[in-house]
C-alpha cells in the first residue's frame, strides 16, 4: 500500500475541498499559467459562455502583446496557447461547436503577430497552429456553417498573411464547403488573383527594375502566382485533374518535376495513356539528373499499360547510368528462375569496372558483394580517393573481417590524403585508422606487392616526419 504521504490523486482527495482550494491559491499566487488553467476549469463548470468568455480575453492579450520573446518565454507561450486550444476544441467544442469555431479562427489569426514576435526554430508553434487549423472543419461540420460564409472566411485566410499554417486549410474544410462553397471559393479567389494590388498592399519601394519601382509586398505577378496555387489545391480537394492540369504553366508542364506531379494524379485516376503522354511531353534536366519519383512514375505507367518489356529495360538502363540498386533488385526478380543469377553476375562485373569507383564500392558494399569489392580496391587502388572518408571509412569496415588487405588499402588511402593535405582536423581520425591498419595486418596471409605495415609506417615516418600533430595523436 501507498504511504500516506505519497503523491498521488487518492491521497489529495483525502484533504478536502476546502484545504485543496487554499493550497491551489497559494501555489498559482504568481504563476499566471496556473491561474490560466484555473480560470478554466472554472468557467467549464460555470458552461459554455463563461468558457468562450475566458479563452477570448486570454487570445485577445496575446493578440495585443508586443516585443520579442526569448526561448523560455517562447516555451510558456507555447504552453499557454495549447492550453487555449484544448479548451476551444474540448469542452467548448461539445457543448457550443458554433462558439468554438469562430474561436478556433481567432487562434489560427494569431499566428502572423506570434510569429513575428518568436524564433520557432523547434517548430512546435507551428505545429500548434496547424493542428487548430485542422480543426477548424470538424467544427465547421459540427456548427454546420453557411458554406458561402465559410467560403469568404478561407479566402481571407488563404489570402493573407501566411507562414505556412494555413497549408492544410482547404483540405480540411472540403467536406463543410461541400461544392457550393469550393465553387465560391474558387471564383473569390480567381477575382483575387486578377486585381491589382492596393497602394498599402505593394509596400514599400526596396528597388527600381526596367518596368518600374520594385514594392517589398505583393506584385500583381506575385499575386496572380498566389492565387494560382491556391486553385491548385481547390482542384485537388475537388478531385479536378484537368482543372490541376490547366493551371499549371505551358513551361512548367516541360519540366519533369510537374510533369512527374501531373503524371501521378492521371495514373491514380486510371488514364495510365494520358500520364505516359504528360510524362514523356517533359524535357530531359540540362543536368541529366531525374528524381527517383520520376522513374518510379515511369515504371508505374507502363506496367499499367502492360509494356512490361520496356519497364525491364528502362530499370536495367537506370541500372547501368546510376547504379540503381533498387532498380537492379526490380529487375532481377522479375526474370525467370536461373536467369536472375547470370544477370545479377554480369550486372555487378558492369558496376568493378564503372569509371566512378566510389559509386561502384559503395555498391558492391552495400549489395551485398564484399568479394567484389576487395577485388576492385586491389585492382584499383590508385583511383582512390582519400577524401571520400565517408564512402572508404565504411567500407573498410565492412571489408575488415574478411578482406582485411582491402580494408587497410581504403585507410591507407584516407591517411596518405590526410597528412598530403596537412588536414590536422583529421589527425586523430588518421592516427585510429592506423592502429586499425596494424590489428588488421596480422590477419593478412598474403601482402603481394603491399607494403606491410612496418615497411608503411616507417615510409610515414620518412615522408611527414615534420607532422608533430599525428604522430603525438598516434602515440596517444
Amino acid at each position: 500500500m501507498a504511504a500516506s504521504t505519497t503523491l498521488n490523486a487518492r491521497n489529495l482527495e483525502r484533504l478536502g475541498a476546502p484545504a485543496l482550494a487554499a493550497l491551489l491559491m497559494e501555489v498559482s499566487a504568481g504563476h499566471g499559467a496556473i491561474k490560466r488553467r484555473l480560470r478554466l476549469a472554472l468557467a467549464d463548470v460555470a458552461g459554455p459562455d463563461e468558457i468562450a468568455t475566458q479563452v477570448r480575453k486570454r487570445l485577445a492579450t496575446i493578440g495585443k502583446a508586443r516585443g520579442d520573446l526569448d526561448w523560455r518565454q517562447a516555451r510558456a507561450l507555447v504552453a499557454d496557447l495549447a492550453t487555449q486550444q484544448a479548451a476551444i476544441a474540448g469542452p467548448l467544442a461539445t457543448a457550443d461547436p458554433r462558439a468554438a469555431h469562430e474561436l478556433m479562427w481567432s487562434f489560427v489569426g494569431l499566428a502572423a503577430r506570434v510569429f513575428d514576435r518568436t524564433n520557432d526554430g523547434s517548430g512546435q508553434l507551428m505545429d500548434l497552429f496547424r493542428t487548430a487549423v485542422g480543426e477548424l472543419g470538424r467544427l465547421a461540420q459540427a456548427a454546420r456553417v453557411d458554406p458561402a460564409l465559410l467560403a469568404d472566411r478561407a479566402c481571407d485566410a488563404l489570402t493573407g498573411p501566411d507562414d505556412g499554417q494555413y497549408d492544410g486549410l482547404i483540405d480540411t474544410l472540403a467536406p463543410a464547403l461541400g461544392a457550393a462553397g469550393l465553387a465560391r471559393l474558387k471564383t473569390l479567389v480567381t477575382t483575387w488573383g486578377q486585381r491589382a494590388p492596393e497602394p498599402g498592399e505593394e509596400g514599400p519601394i526596396i528597388g527600381y527594375g526596367l518596368s518600374g519601382p520594385v514594392h517589398a509586398g505583393r506584385t500583381a505577378a506575385r499575386r496572380a502566382e498566389a492565387a494560382r496555387r491556391i486553385l491548385e489545391r481547390i482542384a485537388e480537394a475537388e478531385g479536378d485533374i484537368d482543372a490541376f492540369i490547366a493551371l499549371q504553366p505551358a513551361a512548367a508542364r516541360r519540366q519533369i518535376a510537374t510533369a512527374t506531379e501531373i503524371a501521378r494524379r492521371l495514373l491514380a485516376a486510371g488514364r495510365a495513356e494520358a500520364a505516359w503522354d504528360a510524362l514523356t511531353a517533359a524535357q530531359p534536366p540540362r543536368n541529366g539528373y531525374v528524381a527517383p519519383d520520376a522513374d518510379t512514375v515511369r515504371l508505374d505507367i507502363l506496367e499499367a499499360l502492360g509494356r512490361q518489356d520496356e519497364a525491364q529495360a528502362f530499370r536495367w538502363q537506370r541500372f547501368e547510368t546510376m547504379l540503381h540498386a533498387g532498380h537492379l533488385r526490380d529487375h532481377l526478380r522479375r526474370l525467370p528462375d536461373f536467369d536472375d543469377f547470370e544477370a545479377e553476375q554480369r550486372a555487378l562485373s558492369m558496376v568493378e569496372a564503372f569509371p566512378d569507383v566510389h559509386a561502384a564500392l559503395a555498391f558492391l558494399v552495400e549489395w551485398p558483394a564484399p568479394e567484389r569489392a576487395a577485388r576492385m580496391v586491389l585492382a584499383r587502388r590508385d583511383a582512390l580517393d582519400g577524401d571520400r572518408y565517408e564512402v572508404l571509412g565504411e567500407a573498410a569496415d565492412r571489408l575488415d573481417g574478411a578482406h582485411p588487405l582491402a580494408a587497410t588499402l581504403l585507410r591507407r588511402a584516407m591517411i596518405g590524403f590526410t597528412l598530403r593535405a596537412a588536414r590536422s582536423s583529421r589527425y586523430g581520425h588518421a592516427a585510429r585508422h592506423l592502429a586499425e591498419c596494424a590489428a588488421a595486418d596480422v590477419r593478412i596471409v598474403d601482402h603481394g606487392d603491399v607494403p606491410d605495415h612496418a615497411a608503411y609506417v616507417a615510409m610515414l615516418r620518412r615522408d611527414h616526419a615534420r607532422k608533430p600533430g599525428f604522430w603525438t595523436a598516434v602515440g596517444a
